[in-house]
């Protein structure tokens, strides 16, 4: 028996040991998604118990050194740790912005310091991070951020406004890109800073969408007095965390174009729109679900062997550009077949129970993907230039 067969036996036994029954059951609403952070509210003991004994073997980050509250595992470890969940539909204990976006980042451009203090907070679900990228005036253009710092001597005093921070108002920290050197070039002098929520001067503002709700919030610095201590990487290059960042953030977004919690299946059995053999009686609507389902599965392998190549040290670099485009436009498609398949109970805005209206409040939500973390038509500009090396206008 190898040393894989081995890891992998003694996986399986701890999974089927340790996983409440509940954390195995499909996630019914926003409320079953366990974000972590202090102001985290458990919809169960089994959630928090979960969570608990993930993050004392170190698999809400399994991959992380364990010196920083990693499992240490290696890259086969650690997809073997994902099968063996998938296996059992074991929730994910913490989905953190902190685990896919702040963490990678902080691995390779923090100091130690930062990494022994910030690191394992993140892999307890102890602290919950936003992030301060995106400003009214610096969507696509995100180098011609507006926020700005201004050096006090062992200190930053910083002003300014961020757009569409995810949860800003739920959150402990926000990791924000500020320019605290004006005279420098556009994509220098920008510095990539940590700073606490409950700081005097930082307020947030929800912003309210299409769909009736939304985890948006306006973020305003106003004289916020941010330690020199909290500066990742280096003064000026924090466009360098930046793209590093990104990478992450958009693989991870692209991550949604291989899920399944919309099964336009399920949806027109619900919905009854299904022949006597249990198949869906529209043969345009099978057909369309048919090449979803084949394309959603060529997109997981890819998207699995681009991983694994990061993994190996090769980099994700313009192909998260990719990832991210095609993974939403599968996301978007799933909805939009899902209310196909659902007919007129699609469009239910609200009902008797907490779920009603959800497939439609879902489906307009998913809009947005092709806008968070570099719109499509960025993304698509940026395969142009590094991939296909295509002239410039």
């Amino acid at each position: 028996m190898s040393d894989l067969e081995i890891f992998r036996s003694e996986t399986r036994d701890w999974l089927n040991a340790n996983c409440p029954e509940s954390m195995r059951l499909p996630m019914k609403s926003e409320k079953d998604i366990c974000w972590g952070g202090k102001q985290f509210e458990f919809s169960s003991d089994d959630q928090k118990l979960w969570l608990d004994r993930m993050a004392e073997k170190g698999w809400t980050c399994p991959a992380w050194p364990t010196e920083y509250g990693g499992g240490g595992l290696s890259k086969d470890e650690t997809q073997i740790l994902k099968e063996e969940m998938k296996r059992i539909k074991a929730r994910d204990p913490l989905i953190s912005f902190g685990i896919w976006m702040l963490g990678p980042a902080l691995l390779k451009y923090g100091s130690e310091e930062q990494k022994k203090h910030y690191l394992p907070q993140i892999t307890r679900g102890e602290i919950r991070w936003a992030q301060g990228y995106s400003e009214p005036g610096a969507g696509s253009d995100l180098a011609a951020l507006r926020t700005k710092g201004e050096d006090k001597g062992d200190h930053w005093v910083v002003n300014g406004q961020k757009v569409w921070t995810s949860y800003a108002d739920e959150c402990d920290w926000i990791f924000a890109l500020v320019r605290t050197e004006p005279d420098a070039p556009k994509h220098l002098g920008i510095s990539f800073l940590l700073i606490d929520m409950t700081w005097n001067g930082v307020s947030t503002k929800p912003i309210k969408l299409i769909s009736g709700k939304s985890p948006f919030c306006e973020t305003f610095f106003d004289e916020v007095e941010v330690p020199k201590t909290n500066i990742v990487h280096v003064a000026g290059k924090g466009w360098d965390v930046a793209k590093y960042l990104l990478s992450h953030e958009r693989a991870n977004i692209a991550g949604g174009g291989s899920g399944a919690q919309m099964n336009p299946v399920a949806a027109a059995h619900k919905s009854g729109e299904v022949d006597a053999e249990g198949r869906v009686s529209d043969p345009i609507l099978r057909g369309d679900i048919a090449r979803l389902t084949i394309d959603a599965l060529a997109f997981e392998t890819t998207l699995q062997r681009i991983k694994d190549q990061a993994d190996g040290g090769q980099g994700v670099g313009a192909k998260a550009s990719m990832l991210k485009y095609y993974g939403t436009e599968l996301n978007k498609r799933r909805h939009e077949l899902n209310m196909s398949a659902l007919g007129s109970d699609g469009l239910l805005w609200e009902g008797d129970n907490p779920e009603d209206g959800d497939p439609a409040r879902s489906w307009l939500r998913s809009r947005a993907n092709s806008i968070e973390g570099g719109t499509s038509e960025i993304q698509l500009n940026i395969l142009a230039k590094r991939v296909l090396e295509l002239p410039g206008s």
